[in-house]
C-alpha cells in the first residue's frame, strides 16, 4: 500500500459516504467499505503478542469499527484506528488510512 495523499483519501471518502448524511451513515458506509476491501485474515503484533484479525465489527452502539482479534483461545475487539499494522499492510488497509483521515 502506498501512502496515499490527501485527495486520494478524499476521494475514497467520497466514494463511501456519497449518499451519507450524518456521522452514523458515513461511518456505516466506511466500514462497508473496509468489509468489502480488507484482506483478511491477517496478523500483527498488540502489546508485544501476534494476534490475528479474522474480523471486523462495529460496537454495539455503532460508533467505532474495531477489528476481532484471537490469539490461542483468547478474542479481544480492538478500535481499528489503534490497531498497529503489519509490514507489508493487508490487503486494503488504505481504507482504515482514510478512516483515520476522516476521524480527524
Amino acid at each position: 500500500m502506498g501512502v496515499l495523499d490527501m485527495a486520494g483519501l478524499e476521494a475514497m471518502i467520497e466514494e463511501a459516504t456519497v449518499d451519507a448524511y450524518n456521522y452514523d451513515e458515513q461511518l456505516t458506509g466506511l466500514f462497508t467499505m473496509l468489509e468489502e476491501h480488507l484482506g483478511l485474515p491477517f496478523t500483527t503484533v498488540v502489546l508485544g503478542g501476534e494476534v490475528t484479525v479474522d474480523g471486523i465489527d462495529l460496537t454495539p452502539d455503532g460508533r467505532i469499527v474495531v477489528a476481532l482479534c484471537s490469539r490461542g483461545g483468547m478474542r479481544q475487539s480492538i478500535g481499528i484506528l489503534e490497531l498497529p499494522l503489519p509490514s507489508p499492510a493487508p490487503e486494503g488497509a488504505e481504507w482504515i488510512e482514510a478512516h483515520r483521515y476522516w476521524a480527524g
